[in-house]
């Protein structure tokens, strides 16, 4: 049978533009790709990129306050939203057409509209069009969602914060994720007053416990209100435009904004996959083997729509292999285990591994951590602190994870994933010679363990 494509993505964010560009430009395959929003995906046009660029401008505000106390005369500015969201804007147009231009340049027939399957080998865009395909990639991403609660429709998610008007004067976010605290941190930065809640006992649930109390404490002491075991009871519009917010703890408070960061949805509904025997999970997300195979054999999917580890690295990681298994004859799983993560919050945590609850769940450890305050805010009268902790083995030696806080510590960390990931001992971190000054020598200079477990 011959088909109109070797391959049609559905989804042009990172994991499937990737997908579609190798496969096009280097196994030489006919690849059409359908996209309804902007190219780029969550990545690129609501997710790190933007938010990494208000992360370094949310961090000026303490560059000129320590500036001073290193002899510079820099009087305080003002922020001015209007003239950096559009920078942003056309930033992220920038990278937009760079996306568009590698499908282009490797031969990829592009669609700007929605596109759903008909059977395992066609699809059926918007205008009615279908196209047959001998291999369809479901790369559809997730989104966030608004919890179901009276007044929900009044607060926004993190897609919407970066094509506000103008910077609320407070707000109030609810959840507890590596999201609702890195948004915390970057508008306490811009000079918001920020609420934060969440319902469970400590933010960043999953993460190292030692490493999230120290983010937590940290975002305190920079004027970030968080109050724990909280939720909304419900909300209701205030006057001049504000938000009246009845929570569990028995206050009730207007905020010029609510932001929910409450979860992400997989993007699968509405797909046509039920009726073609596609098995969708708990979550809604699109079940796969380890090859990115859904049960119904022409039908892939990778990135966030399956709801495995949901970041952009591994999705392109996740759209490389299926190239390998279906374009190249060489079957390829992917590879989840030790991924390095940054959390962008303030201050930054870097992660590789297992927390030292789940590596003391699973075998005798022992862990060497230190705290303290680096010299940079040191000397400038912060009293920030920062964390370097190994978790190790006792039977094997190997360090079964890293976790940093500090500033840097996504950049730190990317190193230290290279080691862990090799299979690194304590001793083999013990043979390398510090690099001073710098935070991260503390890293190979820990000789003691703190406890063991």
């Amino acid at each position: 049978m011959s088909f109109d494509y070797d391959l049609f993505v559905i989804g042009g964010g990172s994991g499937g533009v990737r997908a579609a560009r190798v496969a096009a430009g280097e196994t030489g395959a006919r690849v059409a790709l359908a996209e309804e929003d902007r190219y780029g995906g969550t990545c690129v046009i609501r997710g790190c990129v933007p938010k990494k660029l208000m992360v370094f401008a949310s961090e000026y505000s303490d560059m000129v306050e320590d500036a001073k106390s290193y002899g510079w005369t820099i009087a305080p500015g003002r922020f001015d939203w209007p003239a950096f969201r559009a920078k942003l804007e056309a930033e992220l147009d920038r990278l937009e057409g760079i996306y568009r231009n590698l499908l282009k340049n490797a031969g990829v027939e592009s669609f700007d509209q929605r596109a759903r399957l008909v059977d395992p080998h066609t699809v059926e865009l918007a205008d009615g069009t279908r196209k047959s395909a001998k291999h369809i990639l479901l790369a559809t991403g997730g989104r966030p969602v608004k919890p179901d609660m009276p007044g929900a429709e009044l607060g926004i998610t993190s897609n919407d914060i970066f094509h506000l008007a103008e910077l609320p004067k407070s707000i109030l976010i609810v959840g507890g994720g590596y999201i609702a605290c890195e948004f915390a941190g970057i508008l306490n930065g811009l000079g918001v007053k920020v609420t934060q809640f969440y319902r469970g006992a400590q933010i960043l649930r999953g993460f190292d416990d030692e490493a999230r109390g120290l983010v937590s404490e940290e975002m305190c002491q920079r004027g970030i209100d968080l109050h724990l075991g909280t939720n909304i009871l419900e909300m209701a519009g205030a006057g001049a435009g504000g938000i009246r917010v009845k929570a569990t703890n028995g206050t009730e408070r207007v905020f010029d904004q609510v932001m929910f960061a409450t979860g992400r949805t997989p993007n699968a509904d509405d797909l046509g996959l039920e009726a073609l025997g596609v098995e969708r999970g708990r979550k809604g997300e699109v079940v796969v083997d380890e090859y990115s195979q859904t049960g119904v054999p022409s039908i892939y999917a990778i990135g966030d729509v399956t709801d495995r580890v949901n970041l952009t690295p591994v999705a392109i990681r996740e759209g490389m292999a299926f190239v390998e298994t279906v374009f190249r004859g060489n079957p390829t799983p992917v590879d989840h285990e030790l991924i390095p993560t940054a959390i962008f919050t303030q201050p930054e945590m870097g992660t590789v591994g297992l927390s030292e609850e789940e590596a003391a769940a699973q075998e005798p450890i022992e862990v060497y951590a230190t705290s303290f305050k680096p010299m940079q805010q040191s000397f400038a009268g912060r009293s920030d602190r920062v964390l370097m902790k190994l978790v190790v083995s006792k039977a094997s030696r190997k360090v079964l994870g890293c976790h940093i806080v500090a500033p840097g510590a996504g950049e730190m960390i990317q190193l230290a994933g290279i080691a862990v990931k090799m299979g690194a001992t304590k001793e083999d971190f013990d043979r390398t010679v510090a690099v001073h000054p710098t935070m991260s020598e503390e890293i190979v200079t820990m000789k003691t363990p703190v406890r063991s477990a």
